[in-house]
Order: structure tokens, then C-alpha cells, then sequence
């Protein structure tokens, strides 16, 4: 069974100091940065992203709880909201004055959110009555509204990858309204409604910020919902849906994930792959939206593989109390305690570690059947070569021989592959990706024809 697993967590994980009563930890999905505010800043803020040296540690003063603290792009400037109407900045660029200044929001009487850096110097401001986009002056210490949206809001989300704010709007909270950044604009995408699977009367909110998550598939961005059905429904298993965000036209409904069961899950995105967890049964699942069922409506999808958990992981015990024979603990998978953002990342903040979420493609061998499916599967995965190969070495000798028919459809897909990527190549001579392909198929070529021979 071990050799089953097909996802797992990244061996060198980002280690930060555990949640505590006097510890808060904050995570930012722009820069990936796990901040530890330890009393409000007075004892110590540490900040640890994906690599060591975006590594930061410093003091501010304690003016109160902190409620939202992140970094403008490269670590220039620190912006934190302690309050509901404005949001303090400290200038941490060399040379610069170092003391905090404040801006308040512009609209009366609004509350604000939370807050978003679109650019170094570049930030937006969500309120419950709409949306501040401001420029940041570290040499002023000052800031200029460069453009605003008035719109009731209950929640929002961001992409970082494509700089798009979503805003829920309306009572019901389902007509969403996205905004994209781009060199100091703020455009107004189409608005578009997420279809509820019960329509509440009397109105009332009813599309939560936990069911809604953002994400790039395949250079397209996507809002992905866990749509949960009620108990009467005649489709009692949950699904989740796909709208395309395009930056132009129309967001339209485009794919349905069937996970055929209920409950808590939470989604990833990994490799262009929808990993959607499943909390009760501690499993997950993976679906590729490329991948064409022929048992399903267009665009209707059910999971590649048969699900199955995350690889065991288990934590290396630290302190001075460590014996240094003592074994490493199990990390308990799938804790209630996990928080899991975009694309590929999970936080467990009561024990200080955050995870990338990987996937092993060896184990996919074996658990799909369907050989066709495998490679058309394979070729569109990172790192693919070398399992390709193993493929292809199992279906040409070995105890799991195949027919010539799924011989033929292995290379053909392969052929297929070859000619798009020899087509490319009157854009991009050399490509180092192409001469790898290339590599691997005369390989492969080769392995047939020596094997025809001995026959």
C-alpha cells in the first residue's frame, strides 16, 4: 500500500514558531511568507518564506492586536491592519526613515477587510462598501488614491499569480465580482453568479469564503466551488465547479468535478492537477480537467485515480530535551488544524510547518489501468520522462506485456507529442525540452525495433 501513494509533502519544509497565546501566525499568499508575531510585534516579528534568505526578523511596537501583516513584493514595505479603519506602513528599504505611517480608509463608516500589494508600492484596501486602490510613497510616508469602487462586499479573495481580486457581493453572496491589477490600473471584470445548489427564503448569506479558491489550470484562471448538495437532493455527493476567468468576455461554467461523496474537503492545485482532500476518510483525490472521460458528460469529470492518502510523514523532534535516538513522531494528516491555500500549500500552525504538496507519478503506474489514459495523463505532468519510459518498458516485455493495440496506442500518443513539439521548433530552435523528448522517444523507437528483431 505504501507504494500507492501518489501525493506527499515536500521533504524540506518551511519551519516556523508554533501558534501560541503569544504567538499569532499570519500567512501571505502573495510571497508565500509565514510571519510569527509574538506580542503584537514588541517581542519579535520572524518571517520565513519558501527560501532562507527572504528570511526577516525585526520588532515593532505593540499598538494593539494585530489582525492582517504582510510584505509589499520584495520585502520593501510592511503593511499591517491592527484596526478596522485603517492599515500602518513601515518603509524597510535602505535609507529610508524607518517610523510607521497610517492610512485610513476614504469611505465613512466602512470597515475594512483586509488589504492586497499588487506591485512594490501598489496596494488595495477591501472594505464592506467597496474597494481603495492606493499608491505608496515610502519617501513621503504618504499615499494616493489612485482609483475606487464602491460595491457591497462580504468577503473577498485574491490570486496573486494574475493579480484579480474577487469581491462576494449581493445578500445571497453569490453574484461575484472580480477586479484585475496591471501597471497601476484597476480594471472591472464581468461579474458572473455562482449557481446555488438551494435558494434560501427568506435571502440571506449563503456562498461562504471557505467554498470558493482561485487558481491558474494550464495558464487559465479558474474559480473553482465546493458545491455541497443538500440531504433531499436527488445528487446527494458533492462536485466541484469551474468557471473560466477570462480578462476579457463572459466567466462561464466550463468543468464539474464528481467526488461521489460528502463532508469537509479543501482543494490544491498541483502540477495542473485539482487535488481535492477529504477531511472524514483522511484521503485524497486528483482530477485532470485534459483528461476526457467517455463515461461522462462533456466536460463532466471523475477522479483519475482511486483515492488514496497522503504519503505518511513523520516530524523530526527538536529541543534540548531530544534524545538523539529518539525516533521522528507521525505527523497527523489531514488534522483539523490544517489551513490549505493556493496553489500547493498546506500549514499546520500548531505544530509550525509549511508543506509544499507534491506529486509522485511512479505509483499512477499501477493504479491506472487504462494505458491510453496513463500516457495521456503522463505527458502533461512535470518530470514525466523517466516513468514514460518504464511505461513503455512494461507494456514491451516484462510479466505485463501488452497487446499491440495498446502498443500502438502508447506510441501513437507519443508520435503525437514528437510532431506537436517538431512543430514548435520552427519557433524556438533548440529547445532544450524538445532534445530531451527527442531523446526519450528514439529510445523508445529503438527498444521496438530491437525487440521486433529478437522476434
Amino acid at each position: 500500500m505504501g507504494e500507492e501513494h501518489y501525493l506527499e509533502l515536500c521533504e524540506s519544509p518551511v519551519q516556523f514558531e508554533h501558534a501560541s497565546n503569544v504567538n499569532n501566525v499570519f500567512f501571505d499568499e502573495a510571497n508565500k511568507q509565514v510571519f510569527a508575531v509574538r506580542s503584537g510585534g514588541a517581542t519579535g516579528v520572524v518571517v520565513k518564506g519558501p527560501e532562507d534568505k527572504s528570511s526577516v526578523a525585526f520588532r515593532m511596537d505593540d499598538k494593539g492586536e494585530v489582525k492582517c501583516i504582510k510584505f509589499s513584493i520584495g520585502n520593501k514595505i510592511l503593511a499591517v491592519q491592527r484596526t478596522s479603519k485603517s492599515v500602518d506602513f513601515i518603509n524597510f528599504i535602505p535609507d529610508y526613515p524607518h517610523t510607521e505611517f497610517t492610512q485610513e480608509c476614504k469611505t465613512k463608516n466602512a470597515s475594512v477587510l483586509g488589504f492586497c500589494w499588487t506591485n512594490w508600492n501598489e496596494i488595495v484596501f477591501i472594505t464592506d462598501q467597496g474597494i481603495e486602490f492606493y499608491q505608496v510613497f515610502p519617501d513621503k510616508r504618504s499615499l494616493k488614491l489612485l482609483k475606487s469602487q464602491s460595491i457591497n462586499v462580504n468577503w473577498y479573495q485574491y490570486c496573486p499569480e494574475t493579480a484579480v481580486i474577487l469581491l462576494s457581493t449581493t445578500v445571497q453572496g453569490n453574484i461575484l465580482q472580480p477586479f484585475a491589477f496591471r501597471n497601476g490600473t484597476m480594471s472591472k471584470m464581468s461579474k458572473f453568479e455562482i449557481e446555488l445548489p438551494v435558494v434560501p427564503k427568506p435571502a440571506k448569506l449563503s456562498l461562504s469564503e471557505r467554498d470558493i479558491a482561485m487558481a491558474t489550470i494550464y495558464g487559465q484562471l479558474f474559480v473553482m466551488y465546493l458545491k455541497h448538495h443538500s440531504r433531499t437532493a436527488n445528487s446527494p455527493s458533492a462536485e466541484v465547479v469551474l468557471y473560466h476567468l477570462p480578462r476579457e468576455g463572459a466567466c462561464k461554467k466550463s468543468h464539474v468535478l464528481k467526488l461521489n461523496t460528502t463532508g469537509k474537503f479543501a482543494l490544491n492545485i498541483v502540477d495542473n492537477l485539482v487535488v481535492v482532500h477529504h477531511q472524514s476518510s483522511q484521503t485524497s483525490l486528483i482530477f485532470d480537467i485534459k483528461l476526457k472521460d467517455p463515461d461522462c458528460a462533456v466536460n463532466t469529470h471523475q477522479p483519475v485515480l482511486p483515492a488514496r492518502s497522503i504519503h505518511p510523514y513523520r516530524i523530526p523532534l527538536s529541543g534540548p530535551a531530544v534524545v538523539p535516538s529518539q525516533p521522528p513522531v507521525p505527523c497527523q494528516l489531514y488534522s483539523s488544524s490544517w489551513s490549505v491555500f493556493q496553489p500547493d500549500i498546506i500549514i499546520s500552525a500548531s505544530e509550525g510547518y509549511l508543506w509544499y504538496l507534491q506529486v509522485k507519478l511512479p505509483p499512477t503506474v499501477n493504479l491506472l489501468q487504462d494505458k491510453g489514459k496513463l500516457m495521456d495523463f503522463l505527458l502533461r505532468r512535470r518530470d514525466c520522462k523517466m516513468v514514460i519510459l518504464s511505461v513503455c518498458s512494461q507494456i514491451l516485455e516484462g510479466g505485463e506485456k501488452g497487446s499491440l493495440p495498446v502498443v500502438a496506442t502508447v506510441f501513437d500518443k507519443l508520435n503525437q507529442v514528437y510532431k506537436e513539439y517538431l512543430e514548435a521548433e520552427l519557433y524556438c530552435y533548440c529547445n532544450p525540452h524538445l532534445i530531451l523528448l527527442n531523446l526519450l522517444i528514439s529510445v523508445c523507437l529503438l527498444f521496438v525495433v530491437y525487440l521486433t528483431l529478437l522476434l
